[in-house]
C-alpha cells in the first residue's frame, strides 16, 4: 500500500488507518471474475394523483404506506424493512422495494447477466403494484422531478436517515429539499475485475455520464412549471454538498488508489451517523444511535477497529459521488426513466464497459483527462443544451463516438392534467 495524498481538508482531519483498511479490504471482495460480468439496476418512480397530478406522499390518506402494505403479500415476509413501526421496504429474490425521502418508489433488480432480464423482473412488479395504485386512485411516474407539488410541500417518509439528512441538507446549498423529495432517477451498477479495472472504469464512467444523461434527459417538469435546465437533476446535484457529490477527489490523478477513495470518503464531515449496528454503543438509547453529527468524521465517531461490513455500507452511502465505489459500481444521476429507455441504457453501459475493445478505445481516448475537464464539460451542457460542445467535440460526435444508438427525448408530459402548470 502506498501512503495516500493527503488535500489541506484531510490534514485537519484525524484519519483512522484500520478505518482505511477496512474498506480498502471491502473494495477488494469486490473484485469479480471477467467472465461473470453482471448489472444490477435501480429505477425510482414518482407517486401522483390520478385526479391532479399531485405527489403521493408516506403518510397521505391512502398513501404510500398503503400501497406498500397492499403489495406486501408479493414479497418475501423475512425481507420485509420496518422502521419506527412503519413498513419502509420489501424484498423477493431478484428485486428489492425500498423508498426514497419523499416517498418516491425504488425498485432495485439484479445481479442480472443481460439488458433483456431487466424488462422480466419489472414487468411482473408493474403488474403487482399497478392494480393496487389504480385502485388508491394514483399511478406511478417515471420522470426526473415531481411534475406538480413544489418539494417544501412533500413530507418525508418515516426514516431516521432521511430525518437527519433533511435537517443537514437543508443547511447547505440550494437544492437538497428538492432533491431529497421531488426528484427520481436511474442507476446501473456494473462489477470491477481489479483496482486498475475499477480505476478506470470510474474514470471514464465519470466523463462520459453527463453525455449519457443528455441523451437520458427526462425531466420536462420542475417545481410545477417546464422545466427550462437541459440537465435539471445534474444541475442540482453540482450544487448540493461539494464534501460529497461531483467528481471523486484525485479521481483522475495518476496515483489515486483505493487508499485515496477511503481516505477522502473518511475524512468528511458525516450527515449523521449510524452505529445501530455498532456493538460498543448498544447501552445507548436508540435515538443515540442514529443522531446528527455534522462536524465530526467516521474516523472521529467509529471505534478504533476494523469497521464492520454494515459501518462500511453506511459510510459509503453518505457519499453521492457521480460514480460511486462500493463493492460494485455505481453509476448514478440519470433521471428516472421507462423500463425501454432504462433497458436500452443499461445496454449502452454494458457495450461500453464490458466490451473490452470498445472499453479500451475510451480508456485511450480520455487517457489525460483532468477533473477540471469533467466539470467543464458539464457546467457546458448544464448551460447550452443541445448546442454544448463536451470535450471540444459535438453530440453528432458523442452519438457516433459512443453508439448511442436511438434514444427517446423527453416525454412532453401531454397526459398529464393542464393545472399542473398552475400554482
Amino acid at each position: 500500500m502506498h501512503t495516500p495524498r493527503l488535500t489541506y481538508a484531510h490534514m485537519l482531519a484525524p484519519i483512522n488507518a484500520k478505518h482505511v483498511e477496512s474498506l480498502v479490504e471491502f473494495f477488494e471482495r469486490g473484485i469479480n471474475d471477467p467472465s461473470s460480468t453482471g448489472f444490477g439496476v435501480e429505477i425510482e418512480h414518482l407517486p401522483v394523483r390520478n385526479a391532479n397530478d399531485a405527489a403521493v406522499s408516506y403518510f397521505d390518506r391512502n398513501g404510500v404506506e398503503m400501497v406498500m402494505n397492499r403489495i406486501r403479500p408479493f414479497y418475501d415476509k423475512s425481507k420485509e424493512y420496518w422502521e419506527n413501526g412503519h413498513l419502509v421496504g420489501l424484498g423477493r429474490e431478484g428485486i428489492g422495494i425500498s423508498l426514497e425521502p419523499g416517498g418516491q418508489i425504488e425498485v432495485s433488480i439484479g445481479i442480472i447477466h443481460s439488458p433483456q432480464e431487466l424488462r422480466a423482473i419489472y414487468n411482473r412488479f408493474r403488474k403487482e403494484i399497478d392494480p393496487v395504485m389504480a385502485d388508491l386512485g394514483m399511478r406511478l411516474v417515471e420522470y426526473g422531478y415531481q411534475p406538480k407539488t413544489l418539494a417544501a410541500d412533500i413530507t418525508v417518509n418515516p426514516k431516521n436517515r432521511y430525518k437527519a439528512m433533511t435537517e443537514y441538507l437543508g443547511r447547505i446549498g440550494q437544492f437538497g429539499p428538492c432533491m431529497m423529495r421531488g426528484s427520481a432517477s436511474t442507476q446501473v451498477s456494473i462489477d470491477y475485475f481489479s483496482e486498475r479495472d475499477a480505476i478506470e472504469k470510474s474514470r471514464v464512467g465519470t466523463a462520459i455520464g453527463p453525455i449519457l444523461a443528455w441523451y437520458y434527459r427526462n425531466t420536462p417538469f420542475f417545481e410545477g412549471s417546464r422545466n427550462e435546465w437541459p440537465l435539471m437533476r445534474q444541475r442540482m446535484w453540482a450544487v448540493l454538498d461539494v464534501n460529497r457529490t461531483g467528481v471523486t477527489p484525485g479521481l483522475f490523478d495518476e496515483r489515486f488508489s483505493w487508499e485515496d477513495y477511503a481516505v477522502n470518503v473518511l475524512s468528511t464531515p458525516m450527515m449523521f451517523a449510524d452505529l445501530t449496528h455498532t456493538p460498543e454503543t448498544s447501552g445507548l438509547p436508540e435515538s443515540r444511535r442514529e443522531f446528527v453529527e455534522f462536524h465530526r468524521n467516521a474516523s472521529e465517531i467509529y471505534p478504533d477497529r476494523k469497521l464492520n461490513d454494515y459501518e462500511i455500507n453506511h459510510v459509503l452511502s453518505t457519499h453521492f459521488n457521480d460514480v460511486r465505489l462500493k463493492n460494485f459500481l455505481e453509476l448514478r444521476h440519470w433521471d428516472s426513466l421507462p423500463v425501454e429507455r432504462a433497458e436500452r441504457l443499461t445496454a449502452t453501459v454494458g457495450e461500453l464497459f464490458y466490451d473490452r475493445e470498445k472499453f479500451d478505445k475510451l480508456v485511450d481516448y480520455f487517457s489525460g483527462l483532468r477533473e477540471e475537464d469533467v466539470i467543464e464539460a458539464k457546467a457546458t451542457i448544464q448551460s447550452h443544451g443541445a448546442t454544448a460542445k463536451p470535450y471540444g467535440e459535438d453530440f453528432a460526435f458523442w452519438h457516433d463516438f459512443l453508439n448511442i444508438g436511438d434514444t427517446r427525448e423527453d416525454v412532453p408530459g401531454d397526459a398529464l392534467h393542464p393545472e399542473v402548470f398552475q400554482r
